[in-house]
């Protein structure tokens, strides 16, 4: 059972939420491998992730092949924890394996739908954050790979995806071999609205959190820049943002309806 306490000033003291709230992305691990009961465990974590309709519609791919990490990390923006994390995961969404179970009962699977797609989307995302809560409370880091969607066939084609599947995301999990600064969130108040988009404190006053992490990324201990949060945003939706999944997610079989 967690055990809560409430401090002098009303807050609340949970270890859950205190974890959630310091989440840093690790990018330099020890060589130190995951023992198997533990990584057996963080995969029942995931599993026990929320599922619309009990799709279960997510397929992990542990890549314990060290040809095959080379070739993703490349296919991956050369992104060298790729090889050198003690495990790395690729998380599929996965419409296949229902469409399976209609092959076993006799039935035709209409397929292609974007709420199919959806789903399949959303519960390989609930099922990653899973393993990285258990992940990160057993002391372990995580960094998220989503790089791999810049060259998504090839990447199907090195895991051997099917139809009706296709790579989201990567994960290197491992044990940490540095100290990130936490790097700071929006103000509950921007991200927070109540009964409506429209209602509440201005959403688009970031004068202060760009402020904020413009501080974070000049006084960070690695990769400092001078940047703040809006100009970043400016940047990244001012250009194409990998308009080749649209054609690639249609030939596996999605969004087609």
């Amino acid at each position: 059972m967690m055990i809560c306490l409430i401090t002098k000033k009303g807050s609340l003291m949970n270890p859950t939420i205190d974890l959630l709230k310091a989440h840093r992305s690790i990018r330099q691990f020890q060589n130190r491998r995951i023992q198997p009961d533990l990584f057996e465990d963080l995969i029942k974590a995931g599993q026990a992730a929320a599922s619309s309709n009990f799709f279960q519609a997510a397929t992990i791919i542990r890549v314990t092949d060290l040809q095959k990490r080379s070739k993703l990390a490349s296919l991956a923006n050369n992104q060298a924890y790729v090889e050198t994390a003690a495990e790395f995961l690729v998380f599929c969404a996965d419409m296949n394996r229902a469409a399976c179970c209609c092959d076993l009962h006799g039935s035709e699977a209409n397929t292609g739908f974007t709420e199919q797609f959806i789903i399949a989307t959303v519960d390989a995302a609930l099922v990653a954050q899973n393993i990285v809560v258990a992940s990160e409370s057993a002391g372990l880091g995580i960094c998220y790979i989503g790089a791999l969607r810049n060259n998504p066939a090839e990447v199907s084609m090195v895991l051997d995806l099917p139809h009706d599947t296709y790579p989201v995301f990567g994960l290197c999990l491992g044990w940490p071999d540095q100290n990130p600064e936490v790097k700071p969130r929006l103000p509950i108040n921007i991200v927070l609205r109540e009964n409506s988009y429209g209602n509440g404190a201005d959403g688009t006053n970031f004068s202060d959190y760009d402020e904020a992490i413009r501080g974070y990324y000049a006084t960070r201990s690695s990769n400092q820049k001078s940047m703040s949060w809006s100009e970043q945003m400016s940047g990244m939706l001012s250009k194409e943002s990998r308009p080749h999944m649209l054609d690639f997610l249609k030939t596996k079989g999605f969004l087609r309806k």
